[in-house]
């Protein structure tokens, strides 16, 4: 794709839907041709485990830490299979997909994604992480020789070109689920029995905004694109949808043993890959001052030009229309996009956004009323009454947040469009009394 406008539409989008978009598969295959995409296969077929089998395969949990890329701030993880019979070393990776792929970016946007499960290399992919300086941790699992084969095998199965696709969700079916699901299967649902019960004090919104931090511009899109069901607390089950976590909440996770004592999941663990970089933020950043003062320093400068213009200068009586309607181009547009996302696509954690009352889609209307009414001199109190509308909404938003029904965090999206909606109906109101003014001068001269 050349650089240009539909680029940088796609790059916001891709921040809009990038929200807990755990890796998608770093090392990125080429999209397995001859076989349509499929939606989730079935169940795996059963398996019969010989006695003697599986003594001669280690499995291991790899853990590959965060990296620079969008979709490489979530970390991503594979199972690693070593055969000593075979002599091989095998990585089952799901999450992997193609920018390539027919019809990619609507399947992307549309929340409709086809990704797929597939096999690399342990040499390859370590290679791999490597070059993009990302730390790789291996944790030997505690599994029977019949839990080992019956796990390859379920393994080989869903890497079948039949089976491998499924539609990929960032929360609940993404490259760090299906591998917990699978070893949740080797060892009977032990993995979820452990977990599924544990509360914790996180949320998607929370790990998505202490893993996006560094990026102000892709964190913004996102906290504007989430809605509710992103703040639901979730169980330690639910937070194995990134691979550290995983890695850390399998650790205390104990199971049935040969002889029905209970032995650790993680028999040993050892660092493959050390990364020179910063580990993982720990809790999410406060941006909050820092949208609070983005918020009130562009709401002041447009009052200012007003009474600038009001004052005589036509110059900064143009300039504070512009600003208002540009902040109201941007207000409305994404304000359409969190619409159509609710709406429209099957992305579900951007329903129920209380941030439709910031970023509002009638904010459109002025984007396109206001420079026209600065043009040719006239803006009607229609339009006035249009952004005063706008801007109680927007206080309404700020004022429920009180209420528990309305606890959505956003108080950061509030901070930067509150100011501006109230300046922008300021604006508006104050615009069309200098034009009117303007005009009944004129005439008596």
């Amino acid at each position: 794709m050349r650089p240009g406008p539909l680029k940088a539409v796609f790059a916001f989008g891709a921040a809009l839907v990038a929200a807990g978009t755990p890796a998608p598969g770093t090392l990125r295959t080429q999209t397995p041709v001859g076989v349509p995409p499929a939606s989730a296969p079935a169940a795996a077929p059963p398996i019969t485990v010989q006695p003697d089998e599986g003594s001669n395969l280690t499995i291991y949990l790899l853990t590959f830490g965060h990296g620079d890329l969008v979709w490489e701030k979530f970390g991503h993880n594979a199972i690693w299979v070593h055969d000593a019979t075979a002599g091989t070393d095998v990585t089952y990776n799901w999450g992997m997909f193609d920018f390539n792929q027919p019809h990619f970016i609507r399947r992307f946007l549309s929340g409709n994604t086809q990704y797929w499960m597939d096999t690399i290399p342990l040499s390859a992919i370590m290679q791999e992480y490597r070059a993009r300086n990302r730390t790789v941790l291996a944790q030997e699992l505690n599994l029977t020789a019949a839990q080992k084969i019956d796990l390859e095998r379920f393994l080989e199965w869903n890497a079948m070109p039949q089976n491998q696709f499924y539609r990929y969700d960032y929360f609940r079916d993404n490259c760090s689920t299906r591998l917990r699901d699978a070893l949740d299967r080797a060892v009977n649902g032990q993995i979820r029995r452990a977990t599924d019960t544990v509360r914790t004090a996180t949320t998607y919104r929370w790990h998505t905004a202490r893993l996006m931090a560094d990026n102000i511009p892709i964190y913004t899109g996102i906290m504007l694109a989430l809605g509710h069901r992103a703040d639901k607390p979730i169980t330690a089950w639910e937070e194995m949808f990134l691979p550290v976590p995983m890695s850390a909440r399998l650790r205390a996770v104990n199971i049935a043993g040969p002889d029905s004592t209970r032995i650790p999941l993680v028999r040993a663990e050892r660092q493959l890959l050390g990364a020179d970089r910063a580990p993982e933020r720990e809790t999410p950043p406060n941006y909050l001052p820092l949208f609070v003062a983005v918020g009130l320093v562009t709401a002041a400068l447009i009052l200012y030009l007003v009474r600038a213009g009001e004052s005589g200068s036509r110059a900064a009586a143009v300039f504070a229309g512009l600003l208002a309607g540009l902040w109201s181009l941007l207000s409305g547009f994404f304000g359409l996009v969190v619409v159509a996302a609710w709406l429209l696509t099957a992305h579900v954690f951007m329903g129920m956004n209380e941030n439709l009352l910031q970023f509002n889609p009638l904010s459109f209307i002025l984007a396109i009323m206001i420079p026209f009414g600065i043009g040719i001199g006239r803006l009607t109190r229609g339009l006035s009454r249009l952004a005063t509308l706008i801007a109680m909404l927007s206080l309404l938003g700020f004022i429920m947040q009180g209420l528990p029904a309305w606890n959505q965090p956003n108080g950061e999206i509030i901070a930067l469009a509150l100011p501006l909606n109230l300046a922008t109906a300021w604006a508006v109101y104050r615009l069309s009394h200098y034009k009117r003014i303007s005009r009944s001068s004129s005439a008596e001269r």
